[in-house]
């Protein structure tokens, strides 16, 4: 295997049917703890707002709580949504963080309008008028407001060209979203090629999102993955809800007598055992020339979740990869509470 290529965790905070987003925060603690001991490289949260599915509308109230619980993760959002926010306000958020946790915390920075229009225009900034297009200037402003030696490392996250071109043209670090958009190759090479060095960057670094469900065998796997699949089918029908159980999922997609496969047609799914999608996972990096990938999960049962990461830690050598790289040898185990765990896990 490639040493060179790191794995980090893009969480979502899932919120399972049956459940409260208060069991999926709390969820979303335990995955990083889990995520740390199995030598993943970053434990990153990402922004949601409007959807009963997903809890984290706020990464920066979580990062701290997860920075807490855990000792040598890097930790930071995946990614906060600028347009919506003073540039200022971000600022002093992270530079909180970076002061508590130092060499830990990461900005990732994304612009992406929210789940809805609906949601999108509550969360402008004045709903008199349009919302202005001015994300570069805001970028720049947040990178000035930054620029000292204990600050977070700042990556744009993306799935357009122009997120590319925004990124190569500061010398920031790309992360590409294949979980949105599996097209994202040229993109990534258009970021390479563009790219000028900066103080904090001298040279490209790619990193590549991808859905990845994993468990002990291809069938178990693909089941599992009913759940997501109907959240998404739902989302597509213009009703957004909470992570279903595999079970009703299952029931869903006979009652409809469509298959849940080519619903999301457009959608990258890797799943299946650890050797099925780890050679998957790394034949995607290669081809996105990625140094780093964050793998993305969605499945009702927190146990499988775990499961999944764990899976594919011991396939993909996270812990020799992390050695390598890692600044903090220490590691200081905390308590645990109990969490939300779904009866109907597989």
């Amino acid at each position: 295997m490639d040493q060179s290529l790191q794995y980090s965790v893009l969480d979502q905070s899932p919120v399972p049917e049956g459940f409260s987003a208060g069991d999926a925060l709390h969820n979303s603690l335990d995955l990083a703890s889990h995520a740390e001991r199995l030598g993943y490289k970053r434990f990153w949260i990402a922004e949601h707002h409007g959807t009963p599915g997903l809890a984290s509308s706020s990464p920066e109230v979580l990062i701290g709580p997860v920075a807490e619980a855990t000792s040598t993760i890097h930790v930071g959002s995946g990614g906060i949504m600028l347009p919506h926010y003073s540039p200022l306000k971000v600022a002093e958020n992270f530079r909180m963080l970076a002061a508590l946790y130092p060499g830990r915390i990461d900005l990732g920075i994304g612009r992406a309008a929210g789940t809805s229009p609906n949601v999108a225009r509550q969360l402008q900034r004045d709903r008199r008028l349009a919302p202005p297009d001015d994300f570069p200037a805001q970028l720049d402003e947040l990178l000035g407001l930054l620029n000292a030696p204990a600050a977070p490392q700042v990556s744009i996250l993306g799935s357009s060209p122009q997120s590319a071109i925004w990124a190569a043209e500061r010398g920031l670090p790309y992360v590409f979203a294949d979980f949105i958009n599996a097209e994202g190759s040229e993109i990534a090479k258009l970021y390479r090629d563009r790219f000028r060095a900066s103080r904090s960057l001298a040279e490209p670094y790619t990193a590549v999102a991808l859905w990845a469900i994993c468990a002990p065998t291809d069938d178990e796997a693909m089941r599992l993955s009913l759940s997501v699949r109907m959240t998404l089918a739902m989302m597509m029908r213009g009703r957004l809800i909470a992570i279903p159980t595999v079970e009703r999922a299952e029931q869903f997609f006979q009652e409809q007598n469509i298959s849940p496969f080519e619903l999301v047609a457009n959608r990258r799914f890797l799943t299946g055992s650890p050797e099925t999608i780890g050679p998957a996972i790394q034949s995607v990096a290669q081809s996105y020339g990625a140094q780093e990938v964050f793998l993305v999960n969605i499945l009702h049962s927190h146990a499988a979740r775990i499961r999944s990461y764990e899976l594919l830690s011991h396939h993909l050598d996270t812990v020799s990869t992390s050695r390598i790289y890692s600044s903090y040898d220490h590691h200081q185990s905390l308590p645990q509470r109990e969490l939300a765990s779904s009866p109907h896990s597989a």
